[in-house]
C-alpha cells in the first residue's frame, strides 16, 4: 500500500510539474512564433491610454475585412490573424470583443478549399484569442472549434510533392498546438476531445513526426493534456 501511495504520489507532483512547466513553454512558444512577427507593427504603433477602445476599434475595421467576401480568402485570414492579435495583447475585454468575429473564422476554417498558409493564419488567430483566456476557451467550444480542429486531423497527407505534403502536415502541427492552448486548465475541453474516438490515433501518428524548430511536441502535449496516457 505505501509503495503503491508512493506511485501515486509521484505521479501527481510530475503533473503539477508538467503544468507549471507547460505555461512557460506556451508563452516562449507565443513569443517565437507569433508575437515576433507584429514586434516591429507594435513598435510603430504605440497603444493610447484608453487602450481597449484603441483594440475595438482596430478590430473593427479588420472585422469589415475578415467578413469581405469579396476579398482573397488568405486576406480576410491576415485580418483574423490580427484580430487574435489585439486580443492577446488588450486582455480579456479585447477577447470578449474579438468573440464577435471568431463565428466567421470558424466558417472560414470550414472551407476545405483553403490553402494550408491560410488556415494557419486562421489557426493562430484562434491560439491568440484562446491564450489562457478561459471565456474566449468557453466561447470557442460553444462555437463548436473542436469538431472544426479535429477534421483536419482526418485529411490525408498524400499529394503530388514533398512541398505541399509538408505544408499540410505543419497544418496538423498547429491544430495540435491550438488544441492544447485551449485544453490547458479546461476540463470541459479535455472531456469532449476524449469522445473523439480517432484523435488518440492521431496524436500517436504525430508525435512520432520531427517536431524541430517548436519547443515542444504538441501531438504529445495534447496527448498528455487530455489524459489519453492513463489508458
Amino acid at each position: 500500500m505505501d509503495q503503491t501511495q508512493a506511485s501515486h504520489g509521484q505521479f501527481f507532483a510530475q503533473i503539477r510539474q508538467y503544468f507549471a512547466g507547460l505555461y512557460q513553454c506556451l508563452q516562449n512558444f507565443w513569443n517565437a512564433k507569433v508575437k515576433a512577427f507584429f514586434v516591429k507593427k507594435e513598435e510603430e504603433e504605440p497603444v493610447p491610454t484608453a487602450e481597449s477602445i484603441f483594440h475595438k476599434e482596430k478590430m473593427v475595421l479588420l472585422g469589415q475585412v475578415l467578413r469581405n467576401k469579396s476579398l482573397a480568402a488568405e486576406k480576410r485570414a491576415q485580418a483574423a490573424y490580427r484580430i487574435g492579435l489585439l486580443a492577446f495583447t488588450g486582455g480579456p475585454t479585447s477577447g470578449t470583443f474579438a468573440a464577435e468575429y471568431m463565428r466567421d473564422v470558424a466558417l472560414l476554417l470550414q472551407n476545405h478549399q483553403l490553402a494550408p498558409k491560410t488556415r494557419i493564419l486562421l489557426l493562430q488567430s484562434v491560439a491568440c484569442w484562446c491564450y489562457l483566456d478561459p471565456a474566449s476557451q468557453r466561447q470557442a467550444q460553444f462555437l463548436k472549434f473542436i469538431p472544426i480542429l479535429t477534421a483536419f486531423f482526418d485529411d490525408p497527407l498524400e499529394s503530388a510533392s514533398k512541398s505541399e505534403t509538408n505544408s499540410h502536415l505543419l497544418v496538423k502541427f498547429w491544430t495540435c498546438y491550438v488544441l492544447s492552448v485551449m485544453t490547458c486548465n479546461n476540463a470541459a475541453f479535455m472531456e469532449e476531445l476524449k469522445e473523439h474516438a480517432a484523435l488518440r490515433r492521431h496524436l500517436q501518428m504525430l508525435a512520432g513526426d520531427n517536431w524541430g524548430g517548436w519547443p515542444e511536441n504538441f501531438a504529445q502535449v495534447l496527448y498528455f493534456l487530455v489524459g489519453f496516457h492513463r489508458g
